[in-house]
């Protein structure tokens, strides 16, 4: 388990070990070799990925006769993402709301001007998802 709230940030840091965290979410608990197919790299490559985010308790393992699947460990998952939402700067506390506070305060043309600035920012995340969701629609 991480021990160290910057670990945390070490261990999600490597952008294949949050594909994996994506892939157990999106198809449910899989194998080494079956998640090193989809995500194009070696078996035991994902493996040590794998022993890395089960050493942090973001997945968790038990094994089934030969086939030892790994599957998300949701509460590990929640845990972090509210220290996450902890520690953002856009005051939403994990709610998902813009900066209210910093709306409330602002007056007039300023007003104006900041929901504009997250209007875009809010753009520029869906037009993310929609990339996202079109790479995923492309995979075999």
């Amino acid at each position: 388990m991480v021990t160290q709230k910057a670990d945390l940030f070490k261990v999600l840091g490597v952008d294949k070990r949050i594909r994996i965290i994506e892939l157990l979410k999106q198809k449910g608990p899989l194998g080494a070799n079956e998640m090193s197919e989809i995500l194009g790299i070696t078996p035991s490559a994902v493996s040590q990925h794998l022993k890395i985010l089960k050493h942090a308790g973001l997945v968790r393992n038990e094994r089934k006769g030969y086939w030892i699947p790994y599957e998300i460990n949701p509460d590990a998952l929640e845990k972090c993402g509210e220290f996450l939402s902890s520690i953002c700067t856009c005051g939403c506390k994990g709610t998902g709301k813009f900066r209210e506070t910093e709306l409330i305060n602002t007056e007039g043309e300023d007003k104006v001007a900041l929901l504009k600035k997250y209007e875009k920012e809010l753009q520029d995340e869906l037009n993310k998802v929609q990339t996202q969701i079109e790479e995923l629609k492309k995979e075999p």
